[in-house]
């Protein structure tokens, strides 16, 4: 039996919605490796929308469940319907849309909350036991809800190469151990079967991106 695993998007698009090339990647891995991927979004409104060439907000309301379902190719179902049973395991790719329609990371940081059915559906993995791979600045999600919990998300001293390195000292903040590591690295937290690797946290060649990912979704069929 192939494994089934439920990818988790937050719209589409770096700035408002999930990084198209993350999910790409995750969905590529997961059919080279013959699971069956089982995509989702949350049906609710994006905290704003994002002109991609301007880098600015527009006036433009969109919904994260109808945007998500362009990276699905339409093949998407309303979070609301996951059902954690007939599941082998959880992804969720990186991208503001992470930060700031599954959660208010972007403008609470630690102190932010996570969406109740996001934070529903992490807990529901968590408790049956069945493994959470999470990219880029979504293993933030993990270290709000599970205190001590060991993620990456690339390095904890900011430079040219690690812009958003200062999520690494919330991450600690919360109680949870942050591993330093290289983008085309995981890191495995076998306690909580949380696999995480920093994508496009970290300024890299998108290839060194994708065999990242690729290592996300290696471990997490392994543990499933």
């Amino acid at each position: 039996m192939a494994k089934r695993v439920a990818v988790v998007l937050a719209g589409c698009g770096v700035f408002d919605g999930s990084e198209i090339h993350e999910a790409s990647a995750v969905l590529v891995h997961l059919s080279r490796a013959g699971a069956q991927a089982e995509v989702y979004a949350p049906n609710t409104p994006q905290m704003h929308v994002v002109d991609h060439v301007k880098g600015q907000p527009t006036p433009e309301q969109r919904n994260v469940l109808v945007e998500s379902a362009r990276i699905a190719r339409g093949n998407i179902k309303d979070l609301a319907e996951l059902d954690v049973k007939g599941l082998d395991a959880l992804i969720i790719p990186g991208g503001f849309g992470v930060a700031k329609n599954l959660s208010t990371w972007a403008t609470q940081g630690k102190n932010c909350s996570i969406s109740k059915e996001v934070e529903d559906v992490l807990r529901a993995f968590h408790a049956a036991h069945k493994p959470i791979g999470l990219c880029c600045i979504s293993p933030v999600l993990a270290a709000k809800i599970f205190p001590g919990c060991e993620v990456t998300v690339g390095h904890d001293t900011e430079c040219e190469q690690w812009p958003y390195a200062k999520t690494a000292e919330a991450v600690k903040e919360l109680g949870c151990r942050h591993v330093n590591s290289q983008v085309s690295e995981v890191h495995v937290d076998a306690r909580n079967r949380l696999v995480t690797t920093s994508a496009f946290m970290c300024n890299a060649p998108i290839h060194h991106i994708h065999d990242g990912v690729g290592s996300m979704v290696r471990e997490v069929l392994r543990l499933a």
